[in-house]
């Protein structure tokens, strides 16, 4: 007698349809894969987290290279302190001999120049022993080279010739105003040293470096010139 067929089984029983068969394998090991990163991953993060609380932070020194009121002072270089205006007439004649001495022949020229004459002190030959600073008492001494003059120069567009004369038996030399020319700068830096630039620009540049000290927190500063050398 031919036994029954056996029952159907369920489909939980079944298994995986057959497609799904060669693709649980490599699934598999994407999971393994993803898993296995992300445990690397949260051991990187616990690892450097210690890591960070276990080195003490990084200390930075600032080193200063001097006073601020050095710097300060040595960035303004030569300071000018003041500039004169000032006009002058050059006179200036040539005598030229004739037939052996028996004559004599002028060139002359008459020039009136203009031109400006500046003076200022030279801060780059200070040196970092002519500053003295306190601290606790919040005060400057500071000792300055003596002015001179920086440029005494034509104003050209102000400077002419006034009278241009050449006797008949003489010869006229162009180079006569230049020599006039010269002569005008030489005079306008003399007269103005006479007339008192030098002192004029010192106490202006004194002033100018008080303030600027004052405006770095410092309450007394004092300013004063260095010592002119025995015999100058």
């Amino acid at each position: 007698m031919n036994e029954p067929p056996p029952p159907p089984s369920r489909a939980d029983d079944a298994g995986p349809p057959l497609g799904l068969k060669g693709c649980l394998k490599p699934v598999g090991v994407l999971l393994a894969v993803v898993s296995g990163a992300l445990l690397l991953t949260t051991g990187l993060l616990i690892g450097r987290c210690s890591e960070e609380e276990t080195t003490p932070a990084a200390s930075t020194t600032i080193i200063k290279s001097g006073p601020n009121v050095v710097i300060a002072v040595r960035d303004l270089a030569r300071l000018e302190g003041v500039s004169f205006h000032m006009e002058r007439v050059i006179d200036l004649k040539e005598e030229q001999s004739r037939f052996r001495g028996l004559l004599t022949a002028e060139d002359a020229i008459l020039l009136v120049a203009a031109g400006d004459v500046i003076a200022g002190v030279d801060l780059t030959m200070m040196k970092e022993s002519d500053i003295q600073i306190d601290e606790a008492t919040k005060s400057v001494n500071i000792v300055l080279p003596h002015a001179t003059v920086f440029s005494a120069r034509l104003d050209n567009a102000r400077t002419y010739v006034h009278t241009r004369s050449t006797d008949l038996l003489a010869k006229r030399k162009e180079s006569l105003e230049t020599r006039a020319r010269q002569e005008a700068e030489r005079t306008l830096e003399a007269n103005a040293v006479e007339a008192g630039i030098l002192q004029r620009a010192e106490h202006n540049v004194a002033r100018t470096i008080e303030t600027l000290v004052r405006s770095l927190g410092y309450q007394v500063v004092r300013v004063s010139y260095e010592r002119p050398l025995e015999g100058g």
